[in-house]
This record gives structure tokens, sequence and C-alpha cells, in this order.
């Protein structure tokens, strides 16, 4: 317990340090347990209300039993979902987001025949959707068939990080894959996917080894490979991605396209595994086949993307004295600039921005030691926030004018988020309890007055 004073006194003075920022940050959760907003689209349609998860400091997300809610100014706390058996081997559940228009939640559901033998995986999870309006009616979201043979429009593993399209008919995720996985590690790569809602798969034959139907139609969009060529774009690992824009960006004939950018890991000519940002093109059909295979995939090869998808390389650091990308990649809201971490000529973590047709990177920020998180767009998509120097910094992509929202602290924000109409900035802290000594994650917010933005 008294190693944890001075942690504590830290956090009090600092806080109390707020004379120079003109924003009090306000504390909305104390009890003890994690309320993980994990990086996710946590604020309400009406930004009264934070979604998060409770997963454990030991299990983490396999051990996560609850989805619950909190209320900005009232600090109320609602239970939205409680999984069923929960117990060390799972169901789990976490990386819970909000719909962006209705009242409807998405996060990461495990497997309900959990066991020993098979516990919570990367490979054996599901998109699970909740109806604030009927919670007691969950919904699947991504259709599962891991049985020979496959079916188009279900996948075979497990999806992760879910995250609704801008007029909330599509979900994104990344995806492990559970055929693969009894491959070995080596076949066992992450990859992107989708759901278009409203596009339901039905799976005959449900049955114990987690089979089971879907409310859409799932594809993955990114493909992957164990071998990558040196110096090629090929991948072996996809990941950090966002969608671009609320509705996808404007193409050079007018038209608009829904995408993905992400962070694929490349092989440079020197054999070295490099980050870089890509972008992939999304058809409005997801049932046609493409070139590289069948959309269920077979007992050897993962399912391929469908016709139409368009995979393109961003960036190409792998040559560069500082090689690779970093953090979550995010578009502004009109998806005509996509914000990445990267570093500068002299090595450091910045925030970089580029455009999804593909042009020469513009630096934003010139900060004389590294940006320490992925950026958040304001909805007015002139301005992001995230943390440097254990500060929360706001910065204009206009004219590169930055103020810092608060002190340097201890512990430092983590997971940042901006409410729907950029009036709030919600994160999260790992606080000692009290009685405990133990650390918790904790939400905290930000009241933002427009007239402060740079």
């Amino acid at each position: 317990m008294y190693f944890f004073i001075p942690i504590i006194l830290g956090f009090l003075l600092n806080g109390c340090m707020q004379t120079n920022y003109p924003f009090s940050e306000t504390q909305i959760t104390f009890s003890p347990y994690n309320h993980s907003l994990d990086n996710n689209d946590n604020f309400s349609p009406d930004n009264m209300w934070l979604v998060y998860d409770t997963r454990t400091n030991n299990g983490g997300i396999r051990t996560g039993k609850t989805i619950e809610k909190v209320n900005i100014s009232t600090k109320e706390i609602v239970t939205i979902y409680s999984a069923p058996g929960a117990s060390e081997t799972g169901p789990g559940t976490g990386a819970v987001s909000y719909h962006p228009i209705e009242n409807k939640i998405i996060f990461i559901h495990g497997l309900l025949n959990h066991s020993r033998d098979k516990p919570y995986e990367k490979w054996r999870r599901f998109g699970m959707l909740v109806d604030e309006d009927n919670p007691t009616h969950p919904i699947v979201t991504d259709a599962r068939d891991v049985l020979f043979p496959f079916t188009s429009g279900a996948l075979r593993g497990g999806t992760h990080r879910h995250e609704f399209s801008g007029d909330g008919q599509w979900i994104g995720f990344t995806y492990n894959d559970a055929v693969m996985a009894d491959k070995g590690k080596k076949y066992n790569l992450r990859t992107i996917g989708v759901t278009k809602m409203n596009h339901p798969v039905y799976i005959s034959g449900e049955n114990d080894r987690g089979n089971f139907s879907g409310a859409g139609t799932s594809a993955l969009v990114v493909r992957v490979t164990s071998e990558p060529g040196p110096g090629s774009d090929e991948i072996s690992h996809a990941a950090d991605d966002s969608w671009v824009g609320k509705y996808g960006y404007k193409k050079p004939d007018g038209t608009m396209q829904l995408s993905r950018a992400f962070l694929g890991t490349v092989l440079s000519t020197g054999r070295k595994n490099v980050k870089e940002l890509f972008i992939v093109d999304i058809p409005a059909d997801l049932t046609n086949p493409g070139p590289f295979g069948p959309l269920s995939g077979t007992k050897d090869i993962m399912p391929m993307p469908p016709k139409g998808t368009l995979q393109r390389r961003l960036t190409f650091t792998a040559s560069s004295p500082f090689p690779g990308c970093s953090g979550i990649v995010r578009s502004n809201p009109g998806g005509t600039t996509i914000a990445y971490l990267a570093k500068d000529k002299n090595g450091i973590d910045q925030v970089f921005l580029m455009s999804p047709l593909g042009d020469n990177p513009r630096q934003l920020t010139s900060f004389d030691n590294p940006v320490q998180s992925g950026v958040r767009w304001h909805p007015d998509g002139t301005h992001v926030c995230f943390l440097w120097n254990n500060s929360i910094v706001i910065t204009n992509v206009k004219d590169k004018s930055w103020k810092k929202i608060t002190s340097p602290t201890q512990p430092k924000p983590s997971a940042l988020v901006w409410s729907h109409d950029g009036r709030t900035i919600a994160y999260n802290r790992n606080i000692p309890d009290e009685k405990s000594g133990k650390a918790f994650t904790q939400i905290f917010v930000i009241f933002i007055n427009d007239n402060y933005l740079p």
C-alpha cells in the first residue's frame, strides 16, 4: 500500500495544477474494477453516455463479464450486458463501441461453448450487437462456420475491435482464423474484414463447435501471406484499422468509395518487418468471389477477398533511416485525410497526414520528444487530439498550431475519444484503489469550449 502513496499524491498534486490550463478534468468512474474505453467509439449518439468493458487485470477480455455505460454528467452506471456462464475460460466480452446514430452497441463476445481445453481465444469470438431498447435479445453480427464445406458470407474464427461505419450499415474489424490456427502460428495471420448488416447468413446444423448464423454478410477484405516477397507490397499482418471518412472518400471521378485504412506489415529488401500505411477499397457487394480464391476459403487457405476489393500501399518508409508507421490510423470525417504516427528525420514519433488517394505525407507535429498516442479527430475535421509529454494536446491540422489542455500527469491518459459534438474528450487513467492499493482503469472527461480550439 505504501508503494502507491507517492503515485496517488503525485496524481492529486498534478490534478490540482490546472491553473495554467482552461479546463479541469473530471473523474466519472470510481469502483475498484476496470472501465476500459480501449480506443473505440465510446460516446452514445446523444453524447451523454460512455460505454466501456470491465476486463480484468489478470485475464483481460477473456474474463470480462459485463458491458456497462456511465453518464458523463450524473456519473450513473448502467449494466447493458452480462456474459452468461462467465468463468476463467470465457466466454469473454470487451472492446465495445456505440452505433453512430442508434442506441446500439457492438463488442467482442467469446464462444459460449468455452472450456478448459478451448478457452476464449483470438479465433474463438464474434461480434455481439445489443439494442438498448431490447437488451435481452442480443444479436450475433458475423456468422461462423468452421466445418468443411465452409459457408460463403460466414467467417471461420474470431472478429475483434468492431467499428460501425458512419451510416451504421457496415461493421469493420480485425480477424484471426480458427481453421488456420489449427495449422500453426505461421498460418494464423491477423487480417481485416467487414460485415454488411441486414444481409443475414444462415448456418445449418449449428453445433457445439461454435457454428452459428449471423445478422450480416461478412468477408475478409485484406489479403495476407506468411511469406511476403522482400521489397514487395505483400503483407503478413494487417491491423490498427478504421473507416476512411463517415461515408468513404471521394475518388477522382467524384464517386464516394467505402474503404478502411490500416497498417500492413511488409518485408523490406533487408528482410526486416516494417509497418506501412495501406488502404483497401471495399465493394458494395460482398458475394462475388475475387481472383485469389473462394470467399469462404478452403482447408488450406484463408477466406479470400471479394471481387472489387483494391488494396493499396500509401507509405514507403521501409528504406528510410527510421522505417515504419504506428498508432491506430484515423481518417477525418470528410475522408480527405488519414492520420498516423511515423518517425521524423530525427527518429522521433510525430503525427503525419496522408490523402487516401496517395501523395507525399505531410508532417503535422515537430516535437522534441515522441507523440505518445494515435490521434482522434474533432468532428469539424480540422482538429485532432493526442497524447504528448503525458498531456492531452489539441492541434489544428491546417496551420499546425497546438495547445495543451492538461498538465503532464502520472499515470498518463490513454484511449482518447472525442464526442460527436466535439465538446467532450474522454479517456482512461490507471488509478490505485485506496483500499486495496491495486490500480484500476478509470474514466475521465474534459469539457471543451470551442473558443479555445487552436
